[in-house]
């Protein structure tokens, strides 16, 4: 599985200004591709369309190179590989592990609230109740012929009886490596393609880290239960795992954690008040 050099990547997503938690996961990866002698990518995670711009993609490409991070060319852009990603989630659907939900999320809460259904999976979100799983055949047909709005959602229960009910991956840090157990049937029946684009994060990042030859995936904590669904999905198309690190999240004052959607300080804000490089590095233990 890790047989050569390692990769490793750093993948953000456009929809806002890298603040110190990026710089800390960029660092990190650059740091441990270059301790184990090996190569660390860039990815722009730009499925996107509303929220990812090209000012923010050249934000991010300003930001890291004033960190001094350089990355091997090309930069994987998500956005130009739309095509991989259908034909991805077209083998799904051929397979009978996949179903188009036509549930808006308004009706998706409602059914929920009626059903006084509480479970939820581990972003807090409630657990889809399969409104849409056993539809007729010939039902479906007619909305797909319509074009109405739908997202493609894993049918969990197919997916575990093709893949096996038995998953898990190897977590490494400074004091080694260990086996951990997965549990994906706690994200129930999850999106992996949505109304707007044929693909999901999850969907397009266990491709793309196939594709790019990734051997060590280290991200922040916030995506450690995302695992799970990920060697789901690695298992059932026949893709590598790598091995996986889950980083600390950097926070505020207040105990938060940063992130653009809270209006964390960005870089370029520490940048134009004179902070260097060295003075982030310095602070994020990389000096």
């Amino acid at each position: 599985m890790n047989a050569g050099a390692p990769v490793l990547r750093f993948a953000p997503s456009p929809n806002g200004r890298l603040h110190l938690g990026h710089a800390y996961s960029a660092l990190l990866n650059a740091d441990l591709a270059a301790r184990m002698g090996g190569t660390c990518r860039l990815r722009i995670e730009d499925i996107d369309p509303q929220r990812s711009k090209p000012a923010l993609i050249a934000a991010i490409v300003a930001d890291l190179g004033w960190l001094g991070l350089r990355f091997p060319e090309p930069v994987r852009h998500q956005s130009q590989h739309m095509a991989a990603y259908r034909a991805v989630r077209d083998d799904l659907i051929a397979r009978g592990l996949a179903y188009p939900c036509f549930c808006s999320r308004a009706q998706i809460r409602a059914r929920v609230d009626t059903d006084g259904e509480t479970a939820c999976d581990p972003d807090g979100v409630p657990l889809y109740p399969g409104t849409c799983r056993s539809l007729d055949p010939a039902h479906i047909a007619e909305k797909l012929a319509r074009g109405e709005p739908h997202t493609w959602r894993l049918d969990m229960a197919a997916a575990l009886r093709c893949a096996g009910r038995s998953h898990g991956y190897v977590a490494f840090d400074e004091t080694g490596e260990r086996r951990v157990n997965a549990d994906p049937a706690r994200w129930g029946d999850a999106v992996i393609a949505r109304r707007d684009v044929p693909t999901s994060y999850h969907l397009a990042v266990v491709h793309d880290d196939a594709g790019e030859g990734i051997t060590y995936v280290v991200r922040g904590r916030d995506l450690e239960a995302a695992t799970d669904l990920h060697v789901l999905l690695q298992a059932l198309l026949g893709l590598p795992t790598p091995l996986y690190r889950h980083h600390p999240l950097l926070r505020d004052a207040a105990g938060e954690k940063l992130a653009k959607s809270r209006g964390s300080q960005a870089l370029a804000d520490l940048r134009e008040a004179g902070i260097t490089p060295a003075e982030i590095r310095a602070q994020l233990g990389f000096a």
